[in-house]
């Protein structure tokens, strides 16, 4: 990956363009600044001391002009008075030195001053004046000399007429000074105005560009900023959603960097998810979702979940369905058989069991750990029981629906069998072919009970085990105590009559009848045994353990059991 598609390569570019821009920023102010200080320099080296010495060049003809004057005067009375005549040679001597030495330092400054300035042009006026002022000099020199010679010879009407030439001459000269003082004056006052105005402009802009480069280093930096934490923000809110559930993401890929390949990873990951998930959903349809979830798909929950555990077994069988079968088409045998065992898998998951599998027509389903606690397995069969039988009352509801049977509806019913014991549970089959699934005498006695229904005329049939484990929860009868086929030992059988406070008067009526019946008939009174089983019968005329307890006391009348009979029965059917 080229290095310029990384995230360090888009904040390195970051940093090159704000380093750019502050490189130009200094360039741009030093460049103002060496302006300013050149114009500065100028202005210090050259205007200033040039209006200076122009200044004094004024000055000075002014002085020597006025020391002439006076010095023409006191020549001019008729006893020239000495001092001042000296004072005003002297002075006149004074000034025409420093008016000559002052002519030089303004050359100098003019012959010094840099071509390229700004002030070029005014300088060529000034330095073509001085070039006009310094010659007639000399003329005004040779014209006083002789003016004041005329005085001393005592000619004072030509002397006088000879100064009013000179005088006009003065008088241009000191124009031209006082021109040539003014623009020079005028220039170094703008100069110096706009030197000043030039290094407010440079603190202006330097204020504007600092803030410019700020604000746009600050944009740029917040443009790549955004760019770069919009997908990770649109990363983190869609693994939340993703977390929550929604595996209908999919994000697009706007860059190369590791971000776009991030994302680009974060869709692969969400589509092999949500092939899990289908693939799971349509497991699901064939495998307990229970089983799929904590024991096929966790690392190492296979075996945490297998071995030797005690839980509850559950077998549901849809009694008259054989004959049913014969009235249907292969299509809507299927189609109740599905709905079938819709409900009846609905039933048993709502109260969290498994399904273990379909049979024929029967549901082979168990609870115990890693899906709930030890001490709820066998409460929540007994509860999916009853949930089973609600749910047949709607399946014959539907039946003529299903099977378009209006006249002479079919009667199906329901036989369950529970047992709680130990099971042996985990991946049971070949090589190639497995199932989770409980095996062990649990499971066979629970197979059993379901089949006993069908002796008995009851509807759920519990192991003693169970009763025990749910006594507190249910109402229960005691039925029979038997010997199964492929079992030694003796079982005691009890039906689940319903939750516990909810036994309607009629039938603890007909339990307690049934608990005196039974007494009578293991003490093989039968005559007692045959008018309580009757009484039953007169309660619940439809109860089918007194109808056969009957039959029995009847059966057992004419042949004795014997002095040694405890009252187990031998079930034949499997």
């Amino acid at each position: 990956m080229a290095f310029r598609r990384t995230i360090a390569a888009k904040i390195f570019g970051l940093a090159i363009i704000l380093l750019l821009l502050t490189i130009a920023l200094a360039g741009f102010l030093l460049y103002e600044v060496t302006r300013t200080k050149q114009d500065l320099t100028v202005v210090a080296n050259f205007d200033v001391p040039l209006t200076q010495s122009l200044a004094r060049l004024h000055e000075f003809g002014l002085r020597r002009r006025l020391a002439f004057e006076r010095w023409f005067g006191a020549l001019n009375a008729a006893e020239p008075n000495r001092e001042i005549v000296t004072e005003a040679t002297e002075n006149y001597a004074v000034f025409t030195r420093k008016l000559t030495d002052e002519f030089s330092t303004a050359r100098r400054i003019i012959d010094a001053y840099p071509r390229n300035a700004p002030g070029s042009h005014t300088l060529a006026e000034v330095e073509t004046l001085l070039d006009q002022i310094q010659p007639a000099y000399k003329t005004i020199n040779n014209r006083q000399q002789e003016v004041l010679d005329m005085q001393r010879a005592r000619q004072h009407e030509k002397a006088n007429a000879q100064l009013n030439l000179l005088n006009d001459l003065q008088g241009t000269v000191q124009s031209q000074r006082e021109s040539v003082n003014s623009k020079m004056a005028a220039w170094s006052d703008s100069a110096t105005k706009a030197t000043e105005q030039r290094e407010r402009r440079v603190f202006w802009l330097t204020i504007a560009a600092t803030t410019s480069t700020v604000l746009l280093g600050l944009a740029v930096a917040a443009l790549i900023t955004n760019r770069l934490s919009r997908p990770v923000r649109s990363l983190a809110s869609a693994m939340r959603d993703v977390q929550g559930g929604n595996l209908n993401i999919e994000l697009p890929v706007s860059s190369t960097d590791e971000v776009g390949r991030l994302t680009d990873s974060f869709n692969f990951f969400v589509k092999e998810l949500r092939s899990k998930q289908r693939l799971k959903q349509t497991f699901g349809k064939y495998i307990d979702p229970r089983i799929l979830e904590h024991v096929l798909a966790q690392p190492d929950a296979e075996a945490v979940a297998s071995g030797r555990r005690e839980m509850t077994v559950l077998f549901a069988d849809l009694v008259g369905f054989t004959g049913l079968s014969e009235r249907l088409t292969p299509l809507l045998m299927v189609t109740l058989l599905n709905r079938h065992f819709g409900l009846q898998a609905l039933a048993v998951q709502e109260h969290h069991g498994v399904v273990d599998k379909f049979i024929g027509d029967s549901v082979m389903a168990f609870w115990g750990q890693p899906f709930v606690k030890p001490e709820e397995h066998a409460v929540l069969a007994c509860r999916a029981a009853q949930a089973q039988l609600a749910a047949l009352d709607t399946l014959r509801r539907e039946l003529p629906n299903i099977t378009g049977l209006r006249r002479d509806a079919p009667v199906i019913d329901l036989g369950i069998g529970i047992c709680t014991g130990e099971v042996v549970v985990g991946n049971i089959g070949s090589e190639n072919t497995r199932s989770y699934t409980v095996i062990g005498d649990t499971a066979n006695l629970a197979a059993r009970l379901e089949t006993a229904n069908r002796v008995y005329g009851t509807h759920v049939l519990v192991a003693d085990s169970t009763a025990q484990a749910v006594a507190s929860h249910f109402e229960m009868r005691e039925i029979d105590t038997i010997f199964v086929k492929g079992k030694i030992e003796t079982t005691r059988v009890f039906e689940l009559m319903s939750a516990a406070g909810q036994l309607s008067a009629e039938l603890a009526r007909l339990r307690e009848r049934y608990d005196a019946a039974r007494r009578s008939y293991l003490a093989q009174g039968w005559d007692a045994a045959e008018a309580a089983f009757g009484e039953c019968l007169q309660i619940q005329p439809t109860d089918g353990p007194s109808r056969i307890f009957l039959e029995r006391v009847q059966a057992l009348r004419r042949d004795p059991p014997g002095k040694n009979w405890n009252g187990v029965w031998q079930l034949v059917e499997k």
